[in-house]
């Protein structure tokens, strides 16, 4: 008997039966556009916070959704969604009706893309502009293939970290000689995306003109994962990774809309 026969009669698929309720449609699709912190998602989906939470905990079991302590406020903490885990599960929900709908997407970022005419100009930010930021405007320049001009900066920039080069190096590309930037240097520049890395930085975060789309991952700093670089590179590999995926999905949003600013 295959997969699909079998399936008739039972209930549904567990993405259908996580995703499924309105709320929680409601927060997985606030969660796809930014990161955010249980009052936020309140305030856009106007129900107590009681209720909020308690659907949080159902994406979360399911993992669907995960929480990060904040690093700006450890009292606080961010959500964000697994859309790798949400492909699959929807991929498998489409198997279990029909064989003929079991959608296999290609990894995120895969896909070879030909430059525009113009640029999409995307901002990276977190404090020290040393790890997290840096390792994402390389990323993306580099998955991109010329789509997107990439920048970078810090509300208090530090010398680029020496794990930084070292994983980046990994995955092919040279990044030594760098200098971090001050966000203050930037300011007046469009952007079609302004993107923090850092619960900190978030709080501070200047206005751009333009109106960019303002997206935040909440990543913690893997420098602070240990007293060495040879003890902290681990956390520098992981984050990297993150980012990667986090970018080919960004990519896949860029390709698909028309983003607030194109120069």
């Amino acid at each position: 008997m295959n997969a699909a026969v079998a399936s008739r009669g039972q209930g549904p698929p567990e993405f259908l039966e996580l995703a499924g309720h309105p709320l929680r449609w409601r927060l997985l699709c606030e969660l796809t556009r930014s990161d955010r912190r249980v009052r936020e998602l309140t305030e856009l989906v106007a129900e107590p916070q009681s209720l909020v939470s308690y659907h949080l905990g159902r994406l979360r079991s399911g993992r669907l959704v995960s929480m990060r302590r904040s690093s700006a406020d450890g009292r606080d903490a961010y959500y964000s969604v697994d859309l790798v885990r949400c492909g699959r599960l929807l991929a498998g929900a489409g198997g279990a009706l029909h064989p003929g709908l079991r959608l296999i997407p290609p990894p995120p970022g895969s896909e070879r893309r030909s430059p525009p005419s113009t640029h999409v100009r995307v901002l990276f930010l977190c404090t020290g502009n040393s790890a997290r930021s840096p390792i994402a405007e390389a990323l993306i320049e580099d998955l991109s293939g010329g789509t997107v001009v990439a920048s970078s900066a810090g509300s208090h920039p530090k010398p680029l970290h020496p794990n930084t080069v070292r994983v980046l190096r990994e995955r092919g590309i040279e990044w030594d000689g760098r200098r971090p930037r001050h966000v203050d240097e930037l300011a007046g520049r469009r952007f079609g995306y302004v993107i923090s890395l850092c619960d900190r930085l978030r709080e501070v975060c200047p206005e751009f003109p333009g109106s960019p789309e303002t997206i935040h991952w909440s990543i913690a700093d893997p420098a602070r994962d240990g007293d060495t670089d040879d003890e902290t590179y681990p956390a520098f590999q992981s984050t990297a990774a993150e980012l990667a995926t986090r970018i080919g999905f960004l990519l896949r949003l860029i390709d698909t809309t028309t983003p607030p600013t194109r120069r």
